[in-house]
């Protein structure tokens, strides 16, 4: 149970609306806090419309969430390489990593607690072994650890830099620039919370990718990413800041769309790291999804310059 204290400076003719004003929640979420009786002024519950005076002290109390607890399921999962401390996995557009609300079944973690004998548990019961996450619709490369100690290794890692992580995007429009890297601030998009955002200097956290275009095409262009840190969402919004948004992306790109895809065309391609216990610099490899592929073909038929 988590409580939150005000002391009220001047009167307040309606509780629910000081209360939405001082942390952010709905007045219909803060009504029904009050009709479970965890709304409360100088100690005493009260409704949501009720009036305060100056000085009143109001208490909301928050139950705590009821607990989310992964359960195995034999789920079809590619696992590229596994021993005693980790696994490397290749995820398939469409699944998503771990359970969130409303999302306790078929994900990634779900599968892996059937396939692997062991995870870390660090993150918890809702995202053992869980190191690093890819997009529900970006299919490619994680690593997953097995234990504690490889875990705490390979977030060191990519906290350091040292774990490369590459990934291949088709990109909407021909982008002139060979190469180069892309420096911002990325935030929650302050008019959709669903999205992030590039944001001004001094807000957000700082995100880094280095791209190099890998081949053109009319009005298209495939690009490598290399992700120099690890924000939510970094590749699709920085491709919308360079104005080329990932083909497929339904939150960050077109309206309308050439191909009938089923998310973005954004894949995880190549994992280098240092393994946990040997230090031995490993790299894996994943080819693109046959959609991907498809795509490509297509595009060198019809749009080769």
């Amino acid at each position: 149970m988590t409580e939150k204290l005000f002391t009220l400076e001047n009167a307040c003719p309606r509780i629910d609306v000081f209360v939405s004003e001082q942390t952010g929640l709905t007045r219909s979420a803060v009504k029904r806090l009050a009709e479970k009786g965890c709304l409360y002024v100088n100690g005493r519950s009260v409704k949501a419309g009720s009036g305060a005076k100056a000085g009143d002290v109001v208490k909301m109390t928050l139950p705590d969430p009821e607990p989310i607890e992964a359960e195995a399921e034999d789920i079809p999962l590619n696992i590229v390489y596994e021993d005693g401390d980790m696994a490397i996995v290749d995820k398939p557009q469409g699944m998503t990593v771990h359970a969130g609300a409303g999302n306790t079944r078929g994900t990634l973690v779900n599968a892996l607690l059937f396939h692997l004998d062991s995870l870390s548990s660090i993150n918890g019961k809702i995202r053992p072994g869980i190191v690093h996450r890819l997009d529900k619709d970006t299919s490619g490369l994680l690593v997953i650890a097995k234990n504690d100690a490889a875990h705490l290794s390979l977030s060191k890692q990519i906290a350091e830099k040292s774990c490369k992580r590459e990934y291949l995007a088709l990109l909407e429009g021909v982008l002139k620039e060979d190469g180069g890297s892309v420096v911002t601030q990325i935030g929650r998009d302050p008019n959709n919370r669903l999205k992030m955002a590039v944001l001004p200097a001094g807000k957000g956290r700082r995100a880094e990718t280095e791209f190099a275009v890998e081949e053109r095409f009319k009005n298209h262009t495939l690009v490598r990413f290399n992700l120099k840190t690890g924000r939510t969402h970094q590749i699709r919004v920085h491709a919308r800041y360079l104005s080329h948004p990932v083909v497929g992306d339904a939150l960050y790109g077109y309206q309308r769309q050439r191909f009938r895809l089923n998310g973005q065309l954004l894949h995880a391609c190549r994992l280098t790291l240092t393994h946990p216990s040997t230090g031995e610099v490993m790299s894996f490899t994943s080819p693109l999804p046959d959609y991907f592929e498809k795509t490509l073909e297509t595009l060198r038929k019809e749009e080769k310059i």
